[in-house]
């Protein structure tokens, strides 16, 4: 007969949370497969932690985006944000499907041209572009969007002395009616700053305008400052036109639209009160449709949406190393993957799944990170079932920002596994090894 495991009785006081007229609301199904792959099977095959992400998720995540957006406008483009995940494999199913790419940096852009992106369909944003990376971009036909001052300067004097012309456009921040402003990229609307620039560039002989540019935050919850967004720009696109006699290719309203994870210190979950997409396509379009421009004249219409777009085709699954009683009487549950893989833990109150059948009672509890820190919690408060050392977990919506933002702290960082459409599991980055890490490390000869 097997031997039950013992645990001490504590008494605490009892926190009910927030109430609906149901109850408290728990969510502990199990989650034993990602599409139709035994989440078991790919730790035992894969290891743990192990980051997961779908193929057959991306390609509907961008196929409903596009179609929400083409059925409401004649003229779209998506260009994808590598920030938001550059693993190559993931980064070649969005170019399959017809995306752009999107850079911030000369290794994003380095790893655009690899991934086989035409120069003329990447858009180099960002306020660190060496001159070797302007020159590359401008001989590539590369859509340059002007970040400050000094850039525009420099890129004015490196088109005079190659004899370039190269595409570019400008970031423009304003108030969208979100604070804190995003003032801290490219030229500001309201105080004209953003159309001085712009008069810089329309009377240079050495720099042809095609297009503007904003990014008005991250995570946006509103809809209506999206709308403010595409006025300002088509406002100033109209005063080129009557000015300058010229109309600009594009209007690119860069991304942040959010995905359904919970933000910490919400009141509800993500799913209660994210916008559709649907919403955020509503309040763009029909402000450049209704703005005044003939049908010949609408300017194309950029999107850099990454987080919307593959946040919830990936998973992270971890096993339990231990279970414990905090002074205060918490449960406590110490997994084996923490906010060194795990970033956004530090905003979202992430979905986290039993990976086997739970039993039936459940109960409060912090879950920590193995990393020798405190701040290393990936749930401050969750109500889940008694998991035992051994138990697996299944955490939701990582696709964004944790394989471009983690950290190689005192674990190495885990394989990611990419599951196709046809539900075959390929490893697109393996797990760090110490050969690895030390292969990046050289020891001085007195102290080997």
């Amino acid at each position: 007969m097997e031997k039950k495991r013992y645990e001490r009785p504590t008494l605490r006081k009892m926190n009910t949370g927030l109430m609906n007229k149901f109850g408290t609301k728990t969510e502990n199904q199990p989650v034993t497969h990602i599409e139709s792959v035994s989440v078991k099977g790919l730790m035992q095959k894969f290891g743990s932690p192990l980051f997961v992400l779908s193929e057959r998720q991306i390609r509907r995540n961008f196929r409903n985006a596009n179609r929400i957006f083409t059925t409401r406008y004649p003229k779209v483009q998506f260009a994808w944000s590598y920030k938001t995940n550059y693993l190559d494999a993931v980064c070649r199913i969005y170019h399959q499907e017809g995306s752009w790419a999107e850079v911030v940096s000369g290794f994003e852009y380095e790893k655009a041209l690899k991934n086989g992106v035409p120069g003329n369909q990447i858009i180099f944003n960002g306020p660190d572009k060496s001159d070797e990376q302007l020159l590359i971009a401008a001989r590539n036909n590369s859509l340059i969007h002007i970040d400050h001052y000094d850039e525009l300067y420099t890129l004015i004097r490196l088109s005079e002395e190659h004899q370039l012309k190269p595409q570019v456009a400008i970031r423009v921040n304003m108030d969208t009616g979100i604070y804190p402003k995003w003032d801290r990229f490219g030229f500001n609307f309201e105080n004209g700053q953003a159309w001085n620039a712009l008069t810089r560039i329309l009377n240079s002989n050495h720099l042809e305008l095609v297009g503007l540019h904003c990014h008005i935050g991250t995570f946006m919850l509103s809809p209506s400052a999206y709308a403010t967004a595409a006025r300002n720009l088509c406002e100033l696109a109209w005063s080129i036109k009557e000015r300058f006699g010229k109309m600009v290719n594009y209007i690119d309203l860069g991304g942040g639209f959010p995905s359904t994870n919970t933000l910490k210190g919400a009141y509800l979950p993500g799913t209660d009160t994210v916008p559709s997409l649907d919403q955020f396509a509503d309040a763009i379009t029909d402000v450049i449709l209704g703005y005044g421009f003939r049908p010949d004249e609408l300017p194309t219409l950029i999107l850099e949406s990454g987080r919307a777009l593959v946040d919830d085709a990936g998973y992270l699954l971890g096993t339990v190393l231990a279970t414990k009683r905090l002074s205060d009487g918490r449960r406590a549950t110490v997994l084996d993957f923490g906010i060194n893989s795990l970033f956004t833990s530090f905003w979202y109150d992430h979905k986290v799944s039993p990976a086997q059948e739970p039993g039936q009672q459940t109960e409060e509890t912090v879950l920590y990170g193995p990393l020798c820190m405190n701040i290393d919690v990936v749930r401050e408060s969750i109500v889940m079932p008694l998991l035992e050392k051994g138990n697996q977990v299944v955490v939701h919506q990582v696709g964004a920002y944790n394989m471009t933002q983690w950290m190689q702290f005192i674990t190495l960082r885990p394989a990611i596994v990419m599951i196709d459409e046809k539900n075959t599991t390929h490893v697109i980055r393996q797990s760090e090894t110490m050969e690895y890490i030390d292969s990046l490390e050289n020891v001085p000869t007195h102290l080997t």
